[in-house]
């Protein structure tokens, strides 16, 4: 949906002569819910945001966090790819009007996010109808929309001399000039706050931050001397508007380009990033190394073109691993499924990739497993093209527990993950997940 969102604003502005400096966004509901998240992952697009209703965390929205199932560490973990409260100093440069009806129990989310807010030192703008359930009141809707239409005429500015920015996970890295383009850790917050000193010096303060990129924009000068952590950098050698820093044992420095391939900007994980950009699902052609696997690839394959037909509404690309491309590799990720034995393509990389597999065993992060009943779920970059994902043996990862609802629709697995084939899959896991986890920064 997010996709479908980006490309739907990029058509329109394509055919339309549209002020980027007054693009809004807005919605109620499943809509609210999606502008929550859309202001707090992309604040550098929006002169204001007004979400009605909606959710803007998971646990207690899905009631997951009364569950009697407690999930596991890293589904919780997952959840901060898509919250809004732990990012909603976000909103710092971007003008919050939030609907609520006075008895809708979706209230709880601009209570939840006024709260969040605060805490940045923020102040969230309430608009709520009295004595109203879900939907809006026609008396506040109609104080709101004024608001709205001052604020979009206003509009935002191309280069704020402040920024506060925090995420999670490099899938979403920037607001207006500046981005993250590495982090120490993904999945622990990362924070940047930069502004403009009135002599000119660029001012930053970074937490779970590696590499940065500054893109200055008229009538902002790119700085001659920044201030970052407390160490101070004189800056020369530009012959482009914009600046690279660079941390290497705790010292700052500028450099030409970001580091290389490690988690960063399109590739950081976990499964379910792959279904973000263009991608196609390579079905093996050959024999399993055990029929029991190759029954269960071919379930879970066709299982997975059903969730992305009833959820997504669209057909998954499928091709033979005979099939295979070179404009396939050059610009999609390949989502390869079956073992070597099955799947040409897998076995032409599986030794570049961080797992021993034959007709024996299974060995990943210094465990074996027996290959007659146990397959691998993972992530990576690809060996034949490390700027695009191969993905093993999954598609998006929810199941029939997430069609109920959006919010329940979030990655469930992380970058890894072994599946014990001896139990079933049921409506929330594959098989019996007996070990998963993360790559680290530099995919080991």
């Amino acid at each position: 949906g997010e996709t479908d969102v980006m490309e739907a604003l990029a058509a329109t502005r394509a055919h339309y002569r549209i002020d980027p400096l007054r693009i809004a966004v807005a919605g109620f509901s499943m809509g609210g819910g999606s502008t929550w998240h859309l202001a707090t992952h992309f604040p550098g697009l929006w002169c204001a945001a007004s979400p009605g209703a909606g959710f803007a965390e998971t646990p207690i929205f899905t009631k997951a966090a009364n569950s009697k199932e407690i999930r596991p560490a890293w589904e919780q973990t997952l959840w901060r790819q898509y919250e809004a409260t732990g990012i909603s100093g976000n909103l710092f440069n971007v003008p919050t009007l939030a609907y609520s009806g006075e008895i809708d129990g979706q209230k709880e989310s601009a209570d939840l996010m006024e709260a969040a807010m605060a805490k940045e030192g923020l102040k969230l703008e309430r608009f709520i109808g009295p004595k109203t359930g879900h939907h809006y009141e026609p008396a506040t809707k109609a104080n709101l929309t004024n608001r709205l239409e001052e604020l979009i005429a206003t509009g935002r500015q191309a280069m704020p001399r402040e920024i506060r920015f925090s995420t999670y996970t490099l899938r979403y890295p920037e607001s207006a000039w500046v981005r993250i383009e590495g982090m120490e850790k993904h999945w622990e917050r990362a924070d940047v706050h930069t502004k403009f000193e009135a002599d000119g010096t660029l001012f930053v303060e970074t937490k779970n931050v590696s590499s940065l990129h500054f893109n200055f924009l008229s009538p902002v000068a790119p700085p001659a001397k920044v201030t970052i952590d407390g160490q101070t950098l004189e800056i020369s050698g530009y012959d482009k508007p914009v600046l690279m820093l660079v941390k290497t044992n705790e010292l700052w420095a500028q450099a030409s380009k970001a580091p290389g391939l490690g988690k960063g900007p399109g590739l950081t994980g976990p499964v379910d990033d792959a279904f973000m950009d263009s991608f196609v699902f390579v079905r093996p052609t050959g024999k399993a190394f055990n029929p029991a696997v190759g029954t269960w690839v071919n379930n879970e394959l066709t299982a997975a073109c059903q969730l992305w037909r009833d959820v997504f509404r669209g057909e998954v690309p499928v091709i033979d691993d005979t099939a295979l491309g070179a404009a396939d590799i050059a610009n999609k990720n390949l989502i390869l499924w079956g073992d070597p034995a099955s799947n040409r393509v897998l076995a032409k990389i599986v030794a570049k990739l961080p797992l021993q597999w034959d007709d024996k065993n299974l060995s990943f992060h210094g465990k074996t497993y027996a290959t007659a009943d146990h397959a691998p779920i993972l992530i990576f970059p690809n060996p034949l093209n490390p700027r695009h994902y191969i993905v093993l043996n999954s598609g998006l990862d929810f199941r029939a527990d997430g069609y109920g609802n959006n919010a329940l629709q979030t990655p469930k697995l992380p970058d890894w993950a072994i599946v014990d084939l001896t139990s079933p899959p049921d409506n929330r896991w594959p098989g019996k997940i007996v070990d998963a986890g993360f790559f680290d920064e530099a995919w080991k």
